[in-house]
């Protein structure tokens, strides 16, 4: 049977659901699927005379999701240098990986594969998050081990199984090309270093920002998306999708376990357990972002679900407790699709 079948149960048994879950399981009848999801998520932490009020303002929230535009508050220079190195294999132990071996710039930001494949073909064990957006995410990588980009360079540099390298060596092998030579000398006071190079480098991910169709539509353009897509967006508003997909890059700005509702139990990547040895935090993982998600698949952390499609099954009925109709995840799929961007306009530039 495949880990995510979901044909045998259609209907919440509500002899499973606690005493909280109970309470507010009727929200859903009136529009307020958001709220019921949000306050599961916080029952762990808020007390329900605390929650009321919350509830009564999020009730009547309108859009919680932030138009992203195109950014210029990063430093140019800086970036199209670290642009370079993001290209640049010797960065690998072999000098046969790079970062965009991993993160397709012209193509989601990710690598398409259920998991990475790094020097002398050595596979990853997760599935690769896309980069692009990625200043947005309140912490980086699926178990949020580093707080920014400046934090996450050095993990898959370093990784043996990534590009096993040590930033000594590539400094060695920088200092050997006069045009880094004279490009880290133009931007830095001090000589090609490990501090530089992060630097750099995450001064060109903070770059990596692609607005879409329906950033222009929050920002006014009512005509840009259709109105399957609108369908699409209302749907996902009213069935709690935004729960956990919301904020400038509608998603990663939380964590969250598969399985909210039914439970889904043959996971076996801990998640910020791995990170916080917190049993509260077994199975979380950053929710990822939704933009350009119709370019990353497969998805989830283990990279074993192929379509889009039936990743938003899935989500419905794990998270939601529902079985959505073919025509529904058509609408949803429709509006997700909107959130696909422009290219980073970094990539353009010299």
């Amino acid at each position: 049977m495949d880990r995510f079948e979901t044909g045998k149960h259609h209907i919440i048994n509500k002899n499973r659901l606690t005493t909280f879950e109970k309470v507010f399981y009727n929200i859903k009848k009136y529009n307020l699927h958001t709220v019921f999801h949000i306050l599961k998520t916080l029952k762990r932490y808020l007390t329900l005379a605390f929650l009321l009020p919350f509830l009564a303002v999020s009730s009547f929230s309108q859009e919680i999701i932030t138009p992203l535009t195109e950014l210029e508050d990063y430093n140019k220079e800086k970036a199209l240098l670290g642009k370079m190195l993001f290209f640049d294999p010797r960065l690998s132990k072999d000098g046969t990986v790079s970062c965009a071996s991993c993160h397709d710039l012209e193509n989601g930001g990710d690598d398409g594969l259920s998991v990475s494949v790094g020097i002398e073909g050595k596979k990853g064990n997760i599935n690769a998050p896309t980069v692009l957006n990625s200043r947005y995410n309140f912490v980086q990588f699926w178990d949020g081990r580093a707080k920014d980009l400046k934090e996450q360079v050095p993990f898959p540099v370093q990784n043996p199984v990534e590009m096993g390298s040590d930033f000594e060596d590539i400094v060695k092998k920088l200092n050997e090309d006069k045009s880094y030579v004279e490009e880290f000398a133009k931007l830095y006071k001090q000589p090609i270093s490990r501090e530089n190079i992060v630097d750099a480098i995450a001064e060109f991910e903070k770059a990596l920002v692609t607005p879409s169709r329906f950033d222009a539509y929050l920002l006014g353009d009512k005509d840009i998306l259709t109105k399957e897509e609108i369908e699409g967006y209302e749907l996902f508003k009213s069935y709690g999708c935004i729960s956990c997909h919301n904020g400038k890059n509608i998603g990663g700005n939380l964590y969250q376990k598969l399985g909210i509702i039914i439970p889904e139990n043959t996971q076996k990547w801990e998640g910020r357990f791995a990170v916080t040895k917190n049993k509260e935090d077994l199975h979380y993982f950053k929710v990822p972002t939704l933009r350009n998600v119709s370019k990353t698949a497969p998805y989830f952390h283990e990279g074993d679900v192929k379509t889009l499609e039936e990743t938003i099954n899935i989500m419905a009925y794990y998270q939601l407790g529902i079985t959505l109709t073919k025509d529904q995840i058509h609408k949803i799929k429709a509006f997700l699709k909107s959130l696909d961007g422009d290219k980073a306009k970094i990539m353009d530039q010299q």
